[in-house]
């Protein structure tokens, strides 16, 4: 069939876990566009959803850490978290092995890949889930890229990632969604914790949504350090949706900063061909 949606999105733990805490307007707004970005999938029909993530120490640590791994798993659980603390209870999520072996096996022709049968969610990947497919019944196929422990992959690799993910979808007659899910500028962890670049954030979004790969590819890791901090090396996630999306513009839904998420929370899609 064909790729039918992609987008992008946020994943902080704050976002479930500290709702709480949130001016009440701001978070209000970010929840209703990923309950939009759920209708939007619901309404592309998708077999599959490929969730493009950054992970967190939970499954991959620096003594084996890939530069990219899907997931081939029957099925997935998580929270790997506490559930009270991220404020999502612990499910078993279905994932669809053949499709992604398939998948593995055409992006390999690209790109080496590392994959993975058992997998426990964290918050990277639950927190979408918990509002794009809150019945947890949608088959998941879940995709790490290293962005935690340099070496990190370079920009343009996670970019041909995405381009070679998209022949792969485009290859198969199941109908799949894909997100990409990160920062964008975060300080997690860290006594900065809460910091928030906007203009940088609002930067590097108007080059993704008007497809300026050269740009987008330019961004060097020290300068995302100073001006994105260590949480903004996740914009590999987004920058992988751009190659799955190549030539294509993108539409924001949302963008709002929420220092109690500790990242600024953008919802936004992009208009496939």
């Amino acid at each position: 069939m064909a790729l039918v949606f992609a987008g992008v999105c946020s994943h902080a733990p704050g976002i479930t876990g500290r709702a709480d805490r949130a001016d009440p307007t701001a978070r209000d707004r970010f929840y209703a566009a990923m309950g939009r970005m759920r209708k939007a999938i619901e309404a592309s029909r998708p077999d599959a959803l490929v969730v493009i993530a950054a992970e967190h120490f939970a499954n991959f640590f620096m003594n084996n850490m890939p530069a990219i791994c899907v997931g081939m798993g029957e099925h997935y659980e998580g929270p790997i978290e506490d559930e009270k603390w991220l404020g999502i209870g612990h499910h078993r999520i279905p994932g669809n092995k053949p499709l992604s072996r398939e998948l593995i096996q055409e992006v390999m022709n690209d790109i080496d890949l590392a994959y993975a049968e058992e997998w426990k969610f964290d918050h990277g990947i639950m927190v979408p889930l918990h509002f794009l497919t809150p019945r947890y019944d949608l088959p998941v196929i879940p995709v790490n890229i290293n962005c935690q422990g340099p070496p990190l992959i370079p920009l343009k690799r996670a970019y041909e990632f995405g381009r070679s993910l998209r022949r792969a979808c485009d290859a198969r007659p199941e109908r799949i969604a894909v997100i990409g899910t990160g920062g964008i500028s975060h300080w997690p962890a860290t006594p900065d914790s809460g910091r928030i670049n906007e203009p940088w954030d609002r930067a590097f979004l108007e080059k993704l949504l008007h497809h300026q790969r050269d740009a987008l590819l330019a961004y060097r890791d020290q300068d995302v350090w100073r001006e994105g901090g260590q949480g903004g090396f996740e914009i590999r996630t987004f920058i992988a949706i751009a190659g799955a999306t190549e030539g294509c513009t993108g539409e924001l839904w949302c963008y709002v900063p929420i220092p109690a998420f500790a990242v600024g929370c953008t919802v936004a899609v992009m208009r496939l061909h």
